[in-house]
């Protein structure tokens, strides 16, 4: 009996951490195989041109070309394009038209992406100190960050204004030093934060 070749995938996100953690969780997977990576959208484009994966998982914004640009310009190209999973966890829905309207095939939504750095986030020494600094109310805000919640769901849930849960998500993002939402998500999970240990 003939053995299927592998899909072969190219992992596309200016994230290094996220690129682990979507390496670490696709190469555990017997039918799954990482051909290359790529930090910027121009970087995607060659990669995908030189390697003719099967399968690339784009993040939308990247340096210089973003995910989208990139996306249509691998589409147009020469020779069977591979199919393209936009990688978004942001809740602007004219990034998912945008994806769409470029040729996307699909989404990996934050739920997925959150799950995979949670698997590749192993057991740390000790949490860092940015924790320790999170009031109560900005741990609940986080974790209501980590579920996919909008600003405004986080202030029906809490019973406060959006604005104040504005001003929240600011604090924890400055006590993470993360640029964005996904980078604080992202660092709560390394911490352990949200991971229950």
């Amino acid at each position: 009996m003939t053995v299927p070749a592998p899909i072969r995938v190219v992992l596309a996100d200016d994230e290094r951490m996220v690129r682990s953690a979507l390496r670490a969780i696709l190469s555990a997977e017997p039918d799954l195989e990482v051909a290359g990576e790529a930090a910027t959208g121009a970087e995607a484009v060659a990669v995908v041109r030189e390697l003719r994966p099967d399968v690339v998982l784009m993040d939308v914004r990247m340096p210089g070309t973003d995910g989208i640009r990139a996306t249509e310009t691998i589409l147009a190209g020469p020779g069977e394009p591979p199919r393209i999973v936009v990688v978004t966890t942001f809740e602007n829905d004219a990034y998912v038209y945008d994806a769409l309207r470029a040729g996307a095939a699909g989404f990996l939504l934050p739920e997925a992406v959150r799950a995979l750095a949670a698997e590749h986030a192993r057991a740390r020494p000790a949490p860092p100190a940015w924790v320790g600094r999170l009031t109560g109310r900005e741990r609940e805000v986080l974790r209501h960050m980590a579920g996919g919640l909008t600003n405004a769901e986080i202030a029906g849930r809490l019973g406060v204004g959006a604005a104040t849960v504005k001003t929240h998500v600011a604090s924890v993002l400055a006590k993470t030093g993360a640029r964005d939402r996904t980078q604080a998500v992202v660092a709560a999970y390394e911490a352990g934060f949200l991971g229950g240990r």
